[in-house]
């Protein structure tokens, strides 16, 4: 190019020209020459990359037929392996089928075999009809010639006999009618009279005045006579403010070393009681001192109530209750029906209850809490309106106690529909509870003198062989001899034993009488 440049420089236009077209000359000499020499180096490149790659694809190919190689031996050992789990499979298949065609054949043995016992049972039961037909008619056969010699010696026919029997039953049957409906309505008349105390008497008890002595008094037994001048105080003032802070009505008459206190209320008229003898010790009755003594007196007594609650549901075997429910429970202790304390009353009622409820499958626990809260409402029937059954449903209710529960502790009077086999349980246990000998007023020897005379009643039957009176006398049960007294005769028997008890005895209630007649047949293989 320097030379080039150098010839431009000095030579005219022309030399130039020539030199231009020479040099391009060369140049186009030289773009042939590498075109030659760079497809001869092309197509050597390509013979190396084809040579590579045939090299390589033969690499590939055998390692491909290697691994094709490894995966069908692979498959063939997984296919043999499959196979050989098969055949075991089809081996246990077999041995099952195997044995429940031997057990089913086996079955069908024995079905062929109680086929031909139950086809051999009915020949004989066919046999046996055939039999008894002939004996029915045999019998019918009998049963003529024998109403024939009937008639012949009673000189009556059929039908006039069987008048004459159908009028006997019927006077019979009359008079047992008229019988019941004169025991219906002298019970009924019972019932009313019963309610009718009742009624009085829970008047009588809820009513703040003066009322019956026995039930409502608490008698302070003193030192000596002067002391009731003390008591009263100057112009009375002791003894108004003894019963403004007690709210019990202090009584104090001519009768000598004693003070009557009364009161409904028989928690206040224990603290009144308590407050009495206290002040009596200290020998200060002054008003200030009268509110200090009857304060404290209050709060113990209240700590007292509780702790009657408590040990009342630990006789029971029931997880604490709420705290207002012991307390109202604990003063149930201060009170009393016919001589039972009814505190004691509701921890039997409740242990009846348990046993009662194991007997029949049920919840014990709901059967006691039902049981101990049964009468919680006489401790609160004083300041509400009502039955003291529903009261005390309406306040267990109130402090989260069960439906099942709460009904059971309204309904056990029957004043409320039973909504559940609690309130059932509840007034059996009740009645249990009330009626045992010596819970109530009826003593000992009335009890017993009652079984007794029931128990004589029912020996003096012939054919009766033991007679027991249970349920503390209010059913006896009668055990005759089975060949000396048929079904009928004692039915008969136990009607007139039942007339007999009406007739001679005088109890609360009404009495069953069960006959029992029992035929025991008794072999030994020797």
């Amino acid at each position: 190019m320097s030379l080039f440049a150098g010839i431009f420089l000095q030579s005219s236009y022309l030399e130039a020209v020539a030199c231009c077209f020479i040099g391009a000359f060369f140049g186009y000499l030289l773009c042939i020459w590498k075109d030659r020499f760079a497809k001869t180096d092309l197509i050597t490149l390509e013979k190396e990359v084809k040579k590579k790659a045939q090299q390589e694809a033969e690499t590939i190919i055998r390692d491909a037929r290697l691994l094709a190689n490894e995966e069908s031996l692979k498959l063939r050992c997984e296919a043999e392996k499959f196979f050989s789990e098969q055949r075991e499979q089809n081996a246990v298949t077999e041995k099952r089928l195997r044995e429940r065609e031997s057990l089913v054949n086996g079955q069908l043995e024995n079905f062929v075999a109680d086929e031909k016992k139950l086809r051999a049972k009915e020949e004989e039961y066919q046999k046996g009809l055939v039999a008894l037909s002939d004996s029915r008619l045999e019998v019918t056969e009998l049963r003529k010639e024998h109403r024939k010699k009937l008639e012949a010696v009673s000189k009556l026919t059929e039908e006039e006999a069987r008048t004459i029997f159908l009028n006997d039953v019927q006077q019979e049957a009359m008079k047992d009618a008229a019988h019941l409906s004169h025991h219906i309505l002298e019970d009924a008349k019972l019932k009313a009279e019963e309610k009718a105390r009742r009624i009085i008497s829970i008047a009588i008890q809820r009513y703040a005045g003066d009322h019956a002595f026995e039930t409502s008094t608490s008698t302070v037994t003193l030192p000596n006579d002067e002391i009731k001048g003390r008591i009263i105080g100057r112009e009375g003032r002791n003894i108004r403010a003894f019963e403004a802070a007690t709210g019990i009505t202090v009584l104090i008459d001519d009768t000598p070393n004693a003070v009557v206190l009364s009161g409904f209320d028989p928690v206040r008229r224990e603290i009144a009681r308590e407050a009495m003898e206290r002040l009596i010790l200290d020998g200060r009755i002054h008003p200030t001192r009268i509110e200090e003594i009857v304060t404290k007196v209050a709060q113990e007594m209240d700590e007292t109530i509780v702790k009657k609650g408590e040990e009342a549901v630990m006789k029971v075997g029931l997880p604490p209750l709420h705290i207002e429910i012991m307390k109202t429970l604990g003063r149930l202790h201060f009170r009393h029906s016919f001589s039972q304390n009814i505190l004691s009353h509701s921890v039997e009622v409740a242990q009846l209850m348990g046993l009662m409820a194991a007997e029949l499958g049920i919840d014990g626990v709901s059967a006691k809490r039902a049981g101990l809260l049964h009468d919680i409402g006489k401790a609160l029937d004083h300041e509400i309106e009502g039955p003291h059954a529903i009261i005390g449903g309406d306040f267990v209710k109130r402090y989260g106690e069960a439906d099942n529960i709460v009904n059971g502790v309204a309904s056990h009077h029957g004043e409320v529909p039973h909504e559940g086999v609690l309130g059932i349980l509840v007034s059996a246990a009740d009645a249990i509870s009330a009626s045992r000998p010596g819970a109530r007023s009826e003593t000992m020897m009335t009890y017993i003198r009652r079984v007794e005379d029931l128990e004589k009643i029912g020996l003096s039957y012939p054919g009766v062989e033991k007679c027991y009176s249970v349920h503390a006398g209010r059913e006896l049960r009668v055990f005759v001899l089975p060949d000396k007294v048929s079904d009928e005769e004692a039915l008969v028997m136990a009607r007139g034993i039942a007339r007999m008890v009406e007739e001679k005895l005088q109890y609360p209630g009404q009495i069953r009488v069960t006959v029992m007649r029992e035929t025991r047949c008794v072999e030994f293989a020797k």
